[in-house]
């Protein structure tokens, strides 16, 4: 029996997806990203006076920031037992000529924009804010356990923590930005694949290097 028109037209109107991240790769990002989020908001009520008088609550919101920045790392070591994200994190720290081009080209705002399954703009995003998490535990730590060091360097501590604070909430803003005038990127970390399209023209070197197949990727390869 002949499939119905509606089945026949959906198989043949659908477009080839690539397979980009694997489960793994996405529960560390949700995770990361929640407690990024609640370290955020907890900063925003213990430092904006009108926040702070909303909420109150304040040696909650202490508690909360504190020990969701104690955790904010805990994903991604957790994650590492994934093949999938080991890979990803190795290819995020690679960079070679075709990165340098792709900065130029963004720099000046002109197409031709080669990139791997990243772009130079999301391992330099991805090195920064690892780097800045570092900074934010070890000083966040030095102002909670006030017995750990002097008082000079608590107060250092804590002027490093309240600038690199207000840099991250910046930076993140334009991760989400990005984020949002991009639908097929945010697609792809959700539901694990995107558009073959949008990977050609996004991620052309990658597609190449797995072949430019319909539903092949090296982001979902094997998660044990």
């Amino acid at each position: 029996m002949p499939p119905p028109p509606e089945s026949r037209s959906d198989s043949t109107t659908a477009r080839p997806r690539v397979l980009r991240f694997a489960p793994a790769e996405h529960r560390v990002h949700r995770a990361t990203a929640t407690l990024m989020a609640v370290c955020v908001l907890t900063a925003g009520c213990l430092y904006l006076p009108f926040l702070a008088e909303l909420v109150g609550r304040r040696h909650l919101m202490v508690t909360v920031h504190e020990w969701s920045g104690i955790l904010l790392p805990v994903p991604l070591l957790l994650g590492l037992g994934s093949r999938a994200l080991r890979a990803d994190l190795t290819r995020l720290n690679r960079y070679g000529p075709h990165d340098r081009q792709w900065l130029r080209a963004a720099l000046r705002r002109r197409g031709g924009r080669p990139a791997g399954k990243f772009n130079a703009g999301q391992k330099l995003y991805a090195a920064w804010i690892a780097g800045a998490v570092l900074v934010m535990l070890g000083t966040g730590l030095l102002m909670w356990f006030t017995g750990l060091a002097p008082l000079v360097w608590r107060t250092g501590a804590t002027f490093v923590h309240d600038w690199l604070a207000l840099a991250v909430v910046m930076v993140i803003a334009g991760h989400v930005g990005k984020a949002f005038g991009d639908p097929e990127s945010r697609r792809g970390l959700r539901t694990g694949s995107v558009d073959a399209q949008w990977a050609r023209r996004e991620h052309p070197l990658w597609v190449h290097e797995e072949g430019d197949g319909g539903d092949r990727g090296e982001g979902a390869g094997g998660d044990a």
